[in-house]
């Protein structure tokens, strides 16, 4: 059996990443109390609930704390009993969570008289440290709308053996902002920028042009070399510390051309021996 918990901050998207695995056929619970979920589990798995193989459960800060400090030890019983287990965690700046309360006028879960909206986001981050601890994979959607939280979902969850370590990879551009939920960072804004060429600034690193351009520049390749020699020395020790998703992120200034072209490249140079790469352009997207 398969089981997929969605968990995060309020207001971070949580109701569509589970709205997106029940399209996809899971069985979806939402708001499951932690102290149901191996119940939970057990039901699914005896021989009456064999058609339902799939089943995902919501897990966030309306549980009793001292039922989310059980967590890991709930989680661990689970996979002793064979059970394929994927946390997702989703989570935003607090200003972008702030504006989202705002523009819906929703009420924030943990807020109260003595508690306000800011005070609540920061209690519900120290609250779900048990569940982060043991998260898979990190979801920020402080820069991603619901379309393109959809489709990280179905490309994290719909794909690939859930024993085995997933590689996103992710270019962005720096005056945007860094990626929050980045595992490894580097840098592509040492090479010649393409933008600066008349001819090549209004396309991408996904256009042959550009490709063609950052081919032809000797730092480009040795840059992405050594990129590469790093991600082939590490992967395997990030992969024996049994995560289930390593965040690679690429940035340059605008994040439209360099790291663009470094992803494609390196996507192309390690899928035959890391095997699910998943591939993100933010700034384009």
């Amino acid at each position: 059996m398969k089981l997929a918990i969605i968990s995060g901050l309020s207001g971070s998207g949580k109701t569509v990443a589970l709205h997106t695995l029940e399209d996809m056929g899971y069985y979806c619970i939402d708001n499951l109390p932690v102290a149901l979920l191996e119940a939970f589990t057990r039901e699914f798995s005896k021989q009456h609930h064999k058609d339902i193989q799939e089943v995902a459960a919501g897990i966030d800060a309306r549980n009793h704390p001292d039922q989310i400090k059980r967590f890991p030890e709930i989680i661990r019983s689970c996979r002793e009993r064979g059970i394929n287990c994927r946390i997702i965690f989703l989570q935003a700046e607090n200003h972008t969570l702030l504006k989202r309360f705002s523009e819906t006028r929703r009420k924030h879960p943990l807020t109260g008289p003595d508690m306000t909206l800011a005070d609540a986001i920061d209690k519900e981050r120290k609250l779900l440290t048990p569940i982060t601890t043991n998260a898979d994979l990190f979801i920020d959607t402080s820069q991603t709308n619901l379309y393109q939280l959809r489709d990280l979902v179905r490309e994290c969850i719909g794909t690939g053996d859930s024993q085995k370590q997933s590689i996103v990879l992710r270019s962005f551009g720096y005056k945007h902002g860094l990626p929050a939920d980045a595992d490894l960072v580097f840098d592509a804004r040492c090479l010649p920028n393409p933008y600066w060429e008349p001819d090549l600034r209004g396309l991408t690193g996904l256009d042959k042009p550009v490709v063609d351009f950052l081919d032809g520049d000797a730092t480009a390749h040795k840059l992405g070399d050594h990129i590469e020699q790093f991600l082939e020395t590490w992967v395997p020790n990030f992969s024996s510390d049994n995560r289930g998703y390593l965040n690679i992120a690429i940035g340059c200034t605008g994040g439209q051309h360099r790291s663009v072209y470094l992803v494609e490249r390196l996507a192309r140079r390690l899928g035959d021996q890391f095997g699910e790469i998943i591939i993100r352009h933010r700034e384009i997207e």
